[in-house]
């Protein structure tokens, strides 16, 4: 059970069963969280301690034993830190925001009530405000299968420690589809319920009138497994509602005329999609094209509309006091909010009523949509270059599905070639949402979709081994971290290296020199991954006669790393003794004893 990803139904079955026991299930994931930790520590802002989750773990196995029925028995999962915990910070992803809550929010205590346990809280794009996952002063978690591509965005590190198989599920968020487009990235289950169907009560809103809490899982199954525990009226909550469940034929399948196709030029994914559609065509549903302007212009109403205001009313204290302490992005969105005027709102609510005619006509003629989450992916630095812009094409297939009152279920749909997801959506009437996890269960049994590509296969990125000047805390570090490079290891080479001080060297520099494993030592060395584009300006600025070439290390692995020239070594000192250039530099700093 624990080979794989964790899954909702296998681990709760196995707990209840006694075929193994909460705390097992907790140390694994403990231990999973660990290793992952040095490939991406930007997935969570706030650990629960191990001692904590051991407890919890406890509790369960304790009431399996007293004879409970527990439907997520030792099933562990991750909240989005927008999400209330008791005891435990919530920060929104914006450290002068955050504070300690001292109860749960409603759908983490129904969580833990059914046996799951709480292992942290995640990263996300602050205050829910972005669909990229870059906007965090807690780094940018990456994409799991190409760390070079955005995660999506808000639920960034939710989605990254589902897909990454750190937890089971994870809580979201989803205001613009912060729990779609990082489930499509991820090749996850994101499912977006009707508003109201789960309780906001604990949630730091972002549009408070049309936020959801989502769930991103592996499977429909598991969806709908969370969904039965936190589906239900909660009276605390203004805008929590009665559930009902509707059903979905879907034998009519909306979807984008073909000159409404929009894919920014990303030909793998209308590939991807067109596959999607003959898939659905083929289980015998009808495909019946719609016209995409009214829901565009739904969509452009959250951030071109009177909506935005609502974003700066959840963070009005801390935008009027200390505005320098928020994301200048998520700044910027936020101060254009003042600007919304009462007969704004009035008429944006005006030309909303009317376009949710519309969309209620559309349901006469199919039961649900199928559109692409998303029209295409981008990498971290390509978003950061252009924060606005492509985030709002992220959006360009779910902005308007809140607004409009629609469920809605992200479903993975295929991969990139290199290695990111790509995903549908399939969109109905509020209240459909177990008949979109029936239509979607459907969908990817007929889909039968591959797993994804080996990450070492889809990386754009590339190890690099420092020796010397550039390590952590050493005089030209910074030209690493000015270029985002992330520590992978600290470790040392193969024993077939010796390391010289060269001389007249400013600042001081050494050169690791390979001579074979008869004369050579062990010389330690950090180990970072640096974006392909980042590594080739890196390089560019490496002065002879030191030069970047391979070097193997410890465990018999090939790096790229710092080498040296032959008159590298005039007049220098070899230091390989001292076994790294770390503890040469210490000996210089102690005093002779003379």
């Amino acid at each position: 059970m624990m080979d794989g990803p964790f899954k909702v139904g296998a681990i709760a079955a196995a707990v209840a069963s006694g075929r193994t026991n909460a705390v097992s299930v907790a140390q694994a994931a403990l231990a999973r969280i660990g290793a992952y930790a040095a490939i991406q520590p930007s997935v969570w802002i706030t650990r629960i301690a191990d001692a904590d989750v051991l407890e919890y773990a406890r509790r369960v196995d304790a009431r399996i034993a007293a004879g409970e029925v527990l439907p997520l028995a030792g099933v562990p999962f991750a909240i989005k830190d927008n999400i209330d915990l008791a005891g435990v910070p919530t920060t929104a992803a914006c450290p002068d925001f955050a504070y300690t809550p001292s109860m749960s929010a409603k759908v983490v205590e129904r969580l833990i009530a059914a046996g799951a346990i709480p292992m942290g809280k995640t990263n996300l794009d602050q205050f829910a405000t972005g669909l990229n996952g870059t906007r965090s002063p807690y780094g940018a978690p990456a994409c799991v299968f190409n760390r070079a591509y955005v995660s999506g965005g808000s639920s960034s590190g939710s989605a990254v420690a589902v897909a990454a198989g750190l937890v089971a599920f994870a809580l979201g968020t989803d205001t613009a589809g912060s729990g779609r487009v990082p489930a499509a990235f991820n090749g996850l289950i994101g499912m977006k319920p009707t508003k109201g169907r789960w309780s906001t009560t604990g949630l730091v809103p972002a549009c408070r009138t049309i936020d959801c809490i989502t769930v991103l899982a592996h499977t429909t199954a598991d969806a709908r497994a969370i969904d039965a525990v936190l589906a239900g009226f909660d009276p605390a909550d203004p805008y929590s509602r009665p559930s009902e469940d509707r059903p979905v034929a879907a034998r009519r399948i909306g979807v984008p005329a073909p000159d409404q196709r929009i894919f920014l030029g990303d030909a793998t994914a209308a590939r991807l999609y067109e596959q999607a559609l003959a898939t659905l065509a083929a289980d015998g549903a009808e495909l019946v094209e719609v016209d995409m302007v009214p829901l565009r212009e739904a969509a452009m109403l959250l951030y071109g509309g009177p909506w935005v205001a609502e974003r700066t009313a959840a963070a009005l204290p801390l935008l009027d006091t200390n505005p320098e302490a928020i994301d200048p992005t998520v700044r910027s969105i936020m101060e254009s909010g003042r600007s919304v005027s009462g007969v704004d709102v009035f008429e944006g609510q005006y030309r909303l009523a009317a376009l949710q005619r519309i969309a209620e006509a559309m349901w006469q003629d199919i039961d649900l949509l199928a559109l692409p989450t998303t029209p295409t992916i981008y990498r971290i630095a390509e978003m950061r270059a252009a924060p606005i812009a492509l985030n709002s094409n992220l959006g360009l297939y779910t902005n308007f599905v809140n607004l409009l009152d629609m469920a809605a279920l992200a479903l993975p749909a295929g991969w990139r070639d290199n290695g990111t997801g790509f995903g549908i959506t399939l969109i109905a009437p509020a209240w459909t949402d177990q008949g979109l996890l029936d239509a979607g269960e459907a969908y990817l049994a007929a889909a039968a979709l591959p797993p994804p590509l080996n990450i070492e296969d889809t990386m754009e990125t590339v190890k690099l081994a420092v020796v010397g000047a550039h390590l952590e805390g050493m005089p030209l570090h910074w030209q690493l971290t000015s270029r985002e490079a992330r520590l992978v290891s600290a470790t040392t080479t193969a024993p077939t290296y010796r390391l010289y001080a060269m001389a007249n060297s400013t600042p001081p520099k050494p050169a690791l020199i390979h001579v074979g494993e008869y004369d050579g030592a062990a010389i330690a060395v950090e180990v970072y991954e640096l974006d392909v584009a980042a590594f080739g300006s890196f390089v560019v600025e490496v002065p002879a006669p030191l030069a970047i070439g391979s070097v193997t290390l410890a465990d018999g692995s090939v790096v790229k790393g710092f080498v040296a020239e032959p008159r590298a070594i005039v007049g220098a000192e070899d230091i390989t003794a001292l076994g790294g250039w770390r503890a040469y530099i210490d000996a210089l700093s102690r005093p002779s004893e003379s």
